[in-house]
């Protein structure tokens, strides 16, 4: 894909929604573009999440391994999917393992070479912060929802 398709992709992405061209073009050039054949896994339940991945172009089927041991299908997620979105701010783990349906092209995008952007860019930081407070803020709501259906 050209950089202006990445940007347009990235631009989609909610933790980038905020974010202006010049910003867009900055995480794109700091990406690695990455192929992948059906069948190839992309990454492991458990493994730790170093880089956080936005699916170009194709489809990726995301499972885990239930009580039982088995794996199982959980959904599937396709352009302009974020993937691992809190690996950039902090150390996690893989909450499942991601398999390329298809022929599949993700840019995988490092927290090292994300918090050099942040650092160097704090308007970046600034909007990444906002992103993240508003999504603890909905976690937080639906948790209180969810405990007083309960009740």
């Amino acid at each position: 894909m050209a950089l202006k398709d990445d940007i347009a992709v990235l631009a989609r992405v909610p933790l980038f929604e905020a974010f202006d061209e010049e910003q867009l073009r900055l995480v794109a050039f700091s990406s690695e573009h990455k192929r992948l054949a059906a069948g190839d896994v992309l990454f492991e339940e458990h493994a730790p999440a170093e880089s956080a991945y936005v699916v170009l172009r194709g489809v990726v089927e995301l499972s885990n391994t239930g009580r039982d041991g088995q794996s199982r299908p959980v959904s599937a997620v396709d352009d302009g999917t974020m993937l691992s979105e809190l690996a950039l701010v902090t150390a996690v783990e893989r909450k499942y393992t991601a398999v390329a349906r298809g022929e599949l092209e993700v840019l995988r995008i490092t927290r090292a070479s994300f918090h050099r952007l942040i650092e160097e860019y704090p308007s970046m930081a600034r909007q990444v912060e906002d992103r993240i407070r508003a999504a603890l803020s909905s976690l937080a709501k639906r948790a209180g929802a969810m405990e007083h259906k309960f009740r």
